[in-house]
């Protein structure tokens, strides 16, 4: 039988990565990485205002083509591998990641009038700019629609689609004006390869619509123009050039055409697969299931999990969503996630120490030999807000019990811990609300490279860390999206299941939970709520401050003395 492959191509925060892949095993025979070179590392900002970030459109064209051809020569050194054998390609990107189009489906940055303009590049995932228009969005939906906000956890972020498209319409009015349409990354590029020519050609990922556009089929599509009126009846005017319909996985998104075929040494015609975004195919690389919760570590987390569309799911409060079809079909997806994880981590080491990646390693090797409890600190991981479960950008980091001794070590052990209960306190949220966790799986560059973070993750969740055995799940999980769209007729599967079941594997290498520091941890976790309760406003919040740091130096005094 002749041997199949797919390709897929990860849009990330600062590089656009492409794996080749075999069908048969999941076997990587090829990889490429193009970083961005617009901007630092990728992102643009404004000196004047931190919660910008954009990105340069041109340069996820850019990176589409280099990292492709590139994976695709390192392919060709393997013994029976032929571009000919590609069978599909699966796309995934950074989201929510909207960016203004004109009628053509051409980003507005591509023109010389605005290819200086900030607000017509694309408004990149961790862009917070639009903090009071998305809390305007929940207190408007709150009086009128409340419907809009229970599948997306109660509150809407600045983070997503129509808080940035409703900023934009406020700082920017002639770029909103200018834009034809807007179009998530995740939409733009599998439309860029399939040769979609205007926005209304473009097929839109349920993914997207259903965890970031307040769309479901429910109400039928995206929010209406009554509603979306009281925002700004301009807004209301913009719902009719956008999209009346998103798609699942089930289908694709198109054909790669003629040119896109010849620029890449590719087959004519192959699938295109649904785009999604990298958290959640990154959970279908890990092998998610019911009851497992996927965990993609990197400058942020997201959380991943899936139930069963066949019974019903509770809406869960200050869940990212819960969106029929947009990790599987078949499937709830279900997304949560903290803001800054691995951010917080280079914030200490490269912002403060002024340090180098060596620094990490030096600070891990030294935070590895304390026992918990025994610095006396306790950290809220809300450097870049809080993105689950209070959802509030707003919010920021705080270091507790700090002495004139304190070292680098240990706080930078107490940051990891932060950032482990407040992973802790979304798993909970998820169980009370009947979803179950009973297993994790991890990925991302720290899963693969930080045994004292994986550690002191077990201990404090109490679940094995288990690890995914590509280190490029999101896009072995797009990958393997191109070979349920291209099916079993071709060489790949009829589901996403049985695609897995092949390509998708888990390393032998867990990270047990400790018994005993389980128990510190349980102590220095209730701590951690009181000050997330707290500072993060939870209704009914009871702390007890002025005890505070005298039972965090008990528990210090109590880690010494053992």
């Amino acid at each position: 039988m002749k041997r199949a492959f797919t390709i897929g191509i990860d849009f990330g925060t600062n590089s656009v990565r492409t794996v080749v892949v075999d069908v048969t095993d999941g076997g990587e025979l090829g990889t490429a990485v193009f970083d961005y070179p617009s901007g630092n590392q990728g992102v643009l900002l404004d000196p004047r205002d931190p919660h910008l970030a954009r990105q340069n459109p041109a340069d996820y064209v850019a990176g589409l083509e280099a990292s492709v051809k590139g994976a695709l020569a390192e392919a060709k050194d393997h013994r029976g591998f032929s571009p000919d054998g590609v069978i599909g390609i699966g796309v995934d990107t950074t989201g929510s990641t909207p960016l203004p189009v004109d009628a053509a489906g051409q980003p507005l940055a591509f023109d010389p009038t605005w290819k200086d303009n900030l607000a017509a590049q694309a408004w990149l995932w961790k862009d917070h700019t639009a903090a009071e228009e998305a809390a305007a969005i929940t207190s408007i939906a709150r009086d009128h629609a409340p419907e809009y906000l229970a599948p997306i956890g109660g509150v809407y972020s600045s983070e997503w689609f129509w808080s940035k498209i409703w900023h934009c319409l406020k700082v920017a009015p002639d770029v909103f004006d200018a834009a034809a349409s807007w179009v998530e990354l995740a939409d733009y590029v599998p439309a860029v390869l399939a040769g979609a020519g205007s926005p209304e050609e473009m097929l839109r990922c349920v993914c997207a619509a259903g965890h970031k556009a307040m769309y479901s089929e429910v109400w039928g599509g995206l929010p209406s123009k009554e509603f979306l009126a009281r925002l700004d009846p301009r807004l209301a005017q913009l719902r009719d050039r956008l999209y009346e319909k998103a798609y699942g996985a089930d289908r694709p998104a198109g054909k790669l055409t003629a040119e896109w075929a010849e620029r890449l040494g590719l087959p004519e015609g192959i699938p295109i697969a649904m785009g999604a975004f990298d958290a959640h195919y990154g959970a279908v690389g890990a092998g998610v299931q019911s009851g497992t919760l996927v965990k993609i570590i990197g400058t942020s987390t997201c959380d991943c999990a899936v139930a069963s569309a066949q019974e019903k799911v509770q809406d869960v409060p200050g869940i990212c969503g819960i969106v029929n079809g947009s990790i599987m079909p078949g499937y709830y997806g279900i997304e949560a996630g903290q803001s800054a994880v691995g951010d917080i981590l280079r914030w200490w080491v490269d912002g403060v120490c002024e340090g180098s990646d060596a620094l990490h390693s030096e600070l891990s090797q030294e935070a590895a030999r304390l026992t918990p409890g025994q610095s006396g600190l306790v950290a809220l991981d809300w450097n870049n807000g809080n993105r689950t479960i209070l959802v509030d950008p707003r919010l920021s980091g705080l270091i507790v019990g700090q002495t004139l001794h304190t070292t680098r070590a240990e706080v930078y052990r107490a940051l990891i811990e932060g950032t482990a209960f407040g992973a802790r306190a979304i798993i909970e949220r998820m169980t009370e609300y009947g979803i179950p966790v009973e297993r994790v799986v991890c990925c991302g560059g720290i899963a693969e490279k930080n045994d004292l973070f994986m550690q002191i993750y077990a201990d404090v969740l109490g679940h094995p860390m288990l690890i995914a055995g590509s280190p490029q799940t999101p896009a072995l999980g797009s990958a393997i999206s191109a070979a349920v769209a291209a099916g079993a007729e071709a060489g790949g599967y009829d589901s996403f299941e049985a695609a897995q079941q092949r390509m998708s594997t888990l390393k032998e290498k867990r990270f047990s939970p400790n018994p005993q520091a389980k128990v510190i941890y349980d102590e220095l976790y209730a701590l951690y709520r009181e000050l997330h309760d707290a500072f993060g406003g939870v209704e009914g919040a009871k702390a007890d401050f002025p005890s505070f740091m005298k039972r965090l130096l008990v528990i210090r005094e109590r880690q010494a003395a053992e």
